[in-house]
């Protein structure tokens, strides 16, 4: 029993620390300036993190240390107590969404057993299909968009105008979103927040079956360890931009061609995911504020247990400045 009391803490500890960096970011919502509410998030992720019980080392993070300051991949996180961890953070997955006022923007984090996290090296971008858990065993990365999009909606005993892809909108899914509405479904493009829509297709009742396209890399593991948690899964592909990338994965031993699973990417037992909502999305509500003080919503999910929790939370924003030393108003 003493063996799973810590994890059972850090399941709730972990919704502190997402709550700071969206309470970080929530200032400056829609006023512009994403460079400004990633740093507020950081900073408001970075206040917390190292009160959490555990022994984390951060594999997917901001960037390599002299890139990024805070929160880089490899940097040790936590306390020193607790169970030894790979850590996962994004403390502001959509800056532009933030920036906008846009939806879907959140704060993020992932938490697995030491080793167990898919380090991607050069890989910035992959191709990836999100699903519930009806569609992952259907799905097939290598197949053609219509073929999954049938697939789906054979699994879920629907027709193909019932399925709801969301397509990041960039000019590279061109021909992928022609084809998928040619297969029936109904395309959802957004800007950014990928992680937001890959959680949101593993979910029932949001609206959204499959997330597909190519995205981040990082976003992709966080987006894994979500899903081992809620029941989904995902299939992912590294996407090189370019030859010199390309050799620069093989040369580490990164195989482009090799289908990644679910658990290729997350292969812990054992995992732990929060996110806070910045902006109101599919997945969760936005930061709101009152007088002198905020509301949250967070989901917080547990592999081990399947259990996901959602979490309403009100804030004194003096007494969180006092904790912190940091800007909430």
């Amino acid at each position: 029993m003493s063996a799973r009391r810590p994890d059972r803490n850090l399941a709730l500890e972990l919704v502190r620390v997402t709550e700071a960096a969206a309470l970080g970011a929530g200032r400056w919502v829609g006023r512009g300036d994403k460079i400004a509410a990633d740093q507020a998030a950081v900073d408001g992720m970075r206040a917390m993190l190292d009160s959490v019980s555990m022994d984390g080392v951060v594999v997917i993070g901001e960037g390599e240390k002299d890139e990024a300051p805070m929160l880089f991949n490899g940097e040790p996180v936590g306390d020193g107590t607790g169970p030894q961890v790979d850590v996962a953070v994004d403390p502001l997955e959509g800056t532009r969404l933030t920036a906008l006022g846009q939806p879907n923007a959140i704060a993020v984090m992932a938490v697995a057993e030491r080793g167990t996290m898919f380090f991607p090296g050069a890989a910035v971008y992959m191709e990836k299909i999100a699903v519930g858990s009806q569609g992952i065993d259907v799905v097939d990365i290598n197949a053609s968009p219509t073929e999954n999009v049938n697939a789906v909606a054979k699994a879920k005993a629907v027709s193909t105008r019932e399925i709801s892809v969301v397509v990041l909108e960039r000019d590279r899914h061109e021909a992928l979103i022609a084809e998928l509405r040619d297969a029936g479904a109904k395309v959802l493009l957004i800007r950014d927040g990928d992680v937001a829509a890959a959680i949101a297709a593993g979910q029932t009742g949001t609206g959204v079956d499959m997330l597909y396209g190519i995205g981040g890399t990082p976003e992709g593991v966080i987006s894994a360890a979500a899903l081992k948690c809620v029941g989904g899964g995902i299939q992912g592909k590294l996407w090189p931009r370019d030859d010199d990338e390309r050799r620069q994965l093989v040369g580490a031993g990164l195989d482009p061609e090799r289908v990644l699973t679910t658990n290729d990417l997350v292969a812990g037992a054992d995992i732990f995911v929060a996110a806070t909502g910045v902006t109101t999305g599919s997945l969760l509500r936005g930061v709101r504020y009152l007088p002198n003080g905020a509301i949250t919503d967070s989901i917080v999910m547990r592999s081990r247990s399947g259990t996901s929790r959602r979490i309403e939370a009100t804030h004194a924003l003096d007494k969180l400045q006092a904790l912190t030393g940091l800007e909430y108003h």
